[in-house]
């Protein structure tokens, strides 16, 4: 019943194994990768009849997780998997990023991808998994395919490079001083095609290394499905570039002189609309049969980004008028917003980014769960793309994955600068606002989120800034362009974002849009990026060189304090009730771990120290020889029991009153009245002993010998 064909190599440390045949057997290709215990199912189909109108192609993945994977049942009230996480939006841009580029030019066919994780076995992350399974998947598929692509995650510990670390060894690389770099890296068998990275302040011929020993790594996984497309691939599907080059020779003589004109224009509104006045130029030139071509939106780009490259190439000379090398004008402010913790704005050019912080207790950080289990996140940056940072009026939605994606590399990028959570214990949530746009906002939210949190107080490493790179590439010819506009993206080869302290590179992205680039031309960008982002630091460093010494006003203050964890459930109380009190009489926010690490927050100092004190009350123990005031709370025949240390209560006996001797303990004492006593010790049942007689009553002091003669 069914043709299953299975192919496995040892990879790492562990087995890879691809099949495919027996499992969705409808789709036009389906393979379920598997390394160690997890499997990742991809299936792939795509309709054989062109979109038409469509002047981009129609691709779509879909990473997602299923909790039975792990044995889980989802949290919440749903109880099923609904809409994507975090993790399922960032690894479906991860898949999609290094394929796209691969399909035959002008194939408009309608193309999905689905990634499914079947089984996690908490050691093996899923996203390189899919990645290789959706390769493979594509490659039998018959699409036009320029495949396959390998994967690799790349990590390093003492000057060493590791192929495919453990989930455990990556999961929060602050809390693991020896793994210094997370980096996922896709390519074909002879170059690369998408780098992913987060790292601690690594050189750049460490991020090189890093790049090409995954590179290296990724060969067998190539082979490996190159030999099982030799028995499982599906016939080609008869598909073939669209010629019009007819077309485009009439689009290029009506219009090359007036794109030519509109792209010399430096700023981006007159530019841009300079640039749909050039295609009404075109569009008059050309009859009815030519305007209805479905091709014509691809002539009119080819014209734009011929212009634009052939310029660059020819004279070194950009869009704005800059050459390859130089950053635009920046300007960096620090602390705009008067009631936040901290803020920035950042300009750089026709780009900028309005950036707040805001500091929380442990009460805010961010529950993840997760299939490899629930985390606690106390780092979170939020990107946000209006659309009026573009000049245009459109939909406003939640997060798409765009905004995701540069949340995320943003983060990555600042998340190596910070303090450890014991050393400054506060949630930190920093927002990034884009409130004008023209390439590289992402970069923009790292340099102002670096300045933001310093505005706050936020005792980071080392400010941290980042730069967009780009590259023209025509045969043997190219250039890398340093910090790129949007139309320098758009119709550029490469952008490879940077981001870094001055000792080295926290975050490093690459997309390819063509078959991928040399090791020469990596180096030579990421060695104008680290002067790029020199640069940037430096125009940061007039905002704000380093992070302020005193908090807003309006910011929580968190102080931190041991208890024992025997007295954990003492603090706590009998449901809660101890800490409630703590809390309402105080006024201070309190958190307590089940290590005995106890947060005290709030904007009052006094309100802290009034937490702590009666804290203090209930954890300290009292010490003997020690003179304590204390209240008479009862009244017996043989003496009074007196409370003399928070709840502690001790018995001061009836001889332990007076140097003179007492009738009954209502002669000296009543119920009520302060007192001041001396802990004398505990008797064999460990009960206190107290003396009132040792103690001058007026002054507090200990009475001595001589005085008591």
């Amino acid at each position: 019943m069914f043709n299953e064909i299975k192919r496995s190599i040892e990879w790492g440390h562990d087995t890879l194994t691809l099949e495919t045949g027996k499992i969705a057997r409808q789709a036009d290709a389906s393979v379920i990768a598997t390394y160690g215990e997890t499997s990742v199912m991809a299936a792939v189909v795509f309709e054989k009849k062109p979109k038409e109108g469509f002047d981009f192609f129609p691709l779509t993945v879909h990473y997602q997780e299923k909790y039975y994977a792990a044995g889980k049942i989802p949290g919440g009230f749903f109880k099923r998997e609904a809409r994507p996480t975090e993790k399922e939006t960032l690894t479906s841009r991860l898949i999609d990023r290094p394929i796209r580029p691969l399909f035959v030019p002008g194939f408009k066919h309608e193309t999905q991808v689905i990634c499914t994780v079947l089984s996690h076995d908490l050691e093996n992350d899923p996203d390189v998994v899919a990645m290789i399974a959706a390769s493979a998947a594509l490659t039998l598929s018959g699409a036009p395919f320029l495949g396959p692509i390998g994967c690799a995650r790349v990590g390093f510990v003492d000057g060493d490079y590791i192929l495919n670390p453990a989930v455990e060894d990556m999961q929060g690389l602050r809390n693991n001083p020896e793994q210094r770099l997370d980096l996922v890296v896709a390519g074909t068998k002879d170059a690369v095609m998408m780098v992913e990275s987060e790292a601690y302040e690594l050189s750049e011929a460490e991020m090189l290394g890093a790049v090409k020993f995954g590179h290296d790594q990724m060969q067998p996984v190539i082979d490996m499905i190159l030999d099982l497309a030799g028995e499982a691939a599906k016939e080609p599907f008869d598909f073939q570039s669209p010629d019009y080059s007819d077309l485009y020779a009439k689009v290029q003589a009506a219009g090359e002189e007036a794109m030519r004109a509109a792209f010399a224009i430096t700023d981006k509104q007159e530019r841009t609309a300079a640039v749909s006045a050039a295609r009404e130029t075109v569009k008059a030139a050309l009859s009815e049969e030519e305007l209805e071509d479905k091709n014509l939106g691809s002539a009119m780009k080819k014209l734009e980004s011929s212009v634009v490259r052939g310029d660059i190439l020819k004279t070194g000379k950009r869009i704005d008028g800059r050459d390859l090398s130089t950053v635009r004008p920046i300007v960096a402010e620090a602390g705009l917003l008067p009631r936040t913790h901290g803020s920035a704005l950042f300009t750089r050019g026709e780009t900028q980014g309005l950036v707040v912080t805001t500091l929380g207790t442990g009460d805010d950080e961010q529950i993840i769960d997760a299939l490899h289990g629930e985390s606690r996140s106390n780092f979170m940056l939020h990107y946000n793309f209006p659309p009026y940072s573009v000049g245009e009026a459109g939909r406003m939605m939640g997060p798409g994955r765009r905004e995701i994606g540069h949340g995320k590399l943003a983060w990555r990028a600042l998340q190596a600068v910070l303090p450890a959570a014991t050393d400054f214990p506060y949630t930190i949530r920093v927002v990034s606002e884009i409130t004008e746009s023209n390439g590289s906002s992402s970069m923009a939210s790292v340099c102002g989120g670096s300045l933001s949190m310093m505005d706050a107080g936020v005792p980071l490493k080392a400010p941290v800034a980042g730069v967009a790179m780009g590259l023209i590439l025509e045969g043997s010819d190219f250039a890398v362009l340093t910090d790129i506009l949007g139309d320098e993206d758009h119709l550029g080869d490469m952008d490879f974002k940077v981001a870094g302290t001055e000792n080295g590179i926290t975050s490093l992205q690459m997309d390819i849009k063509v078959a991928g680039i040399t090791p020469s031309i990596m180096e030579q960008a990421l060695a104008q990026a680290k002067d790029g982002r020199l640069h940037i630091l430096n125009e940061m460093g007039k905002a704000l060189a380093e992070g302020r010494n005193e908090f807003s006003a309006h910011a929580p203050r968190i102080e931190t304090m041991n208890v024992p964890t025997d007295k954990i459930r003492e603090v706590i109380g009998s449901g809660g009730k101890v800490i409630r009190e703590i809390v309402e009489t105080s006024g201070a926010k309190v958190d307590i771990n089940d290590d005995g690490v106890i947060k005290i927050a709030s904007p009052n100092a006094e309100a802290i120290e009034k937490a702590r004190g009666m804290i203090h009350a209930i954890v300290a123990e009292p010490e003997v020889g020690e003179i304590y005031t204390g209240k008479v709370v009862k009244i017996m025949d043989f003496g009074a029991f007196v409370n003399f240390f928070g709840k502690r209560d001790g018995l001061v006996h009836v001889s332990q009153m007076s140097n003179e001797r007492v009738g009954h303990p209502k002669d000296v004492v009543q119920e009520g009245q302060d007192v001041k006593v001396k802990l004398m010790g505990f008797d064999d049942r460990g009960k206190v002993r107290l003396s009132m007689k040792v103690v001058d009553q007026s002054t507090g002091k200990e009475i001595t010998e001589s005085e008591e003669a």
